[in-house]
């Protein structure tokens, strides 16, 4: 009987990435980052732990959707009391907060559970092309 591979911390390091949302398709951007938060894309990937890695979003207001999704596509929050929920549209979201698209686009991708929570500290989006992570020597990747 073969025993199931569980890797340890020193398996693996955790790599920054760098990914420029200028021009990219919202959905397929997420599906992506999603799948390298995750560590999908690794050979030690086990669907219980955190093997992913650390990935900064640049150009979120840049973001691009398809068909009529800028004029159509709503967004919900609810404040938690009665009377609370807001309803806003895509365009409206992209002038105000442009990182909350791609954070919430990414964020339905992964686990509903601990383990999600954890991997979504791993991602951080900025709406221009400066970010505070330059000491970790993150890489440029292009996404297809």
């Amino acid at each position: 009987m073969k025993d199931t591979f569980i890797p340890s911390k020193l398996d693996f390091k955790k790599q920054w990435y760098i990914i420029d949302a200028k021009d990219k398709c919202l959905g397929r951007l997420a599906t992506e980052v999603s799948n390298l938060l995750r560590g999908k894309n690794k050979i030690i990937f086990t669907p219980a732990q955190d093997v992913g890695d650390y990935i900064i979003i640049i150009n979120a207001n840049q973001i691009s959707v398809s068909g009529k999704k800028r004029t159509d596509k709503l967004y919900f929050r609810h404040s938690g009391r009665p009377g609370g929920k807001t309803i806003e549209k895509f365009e409206d979201l992209q002038l105000r907060i442009p990182e909350r698209i791609v954070e919430k686009a990414i964020k339905g991708m992964l686990p509903k559970n601990r383990l999600g929570r954890q991997l979504f500290t791993k991602l951080k989006v900025y709406k221009g092309q400066e970010h505070p992570h330059m000491s970790q020597k993150p890489q440029i990747i292009e996404l297809k």
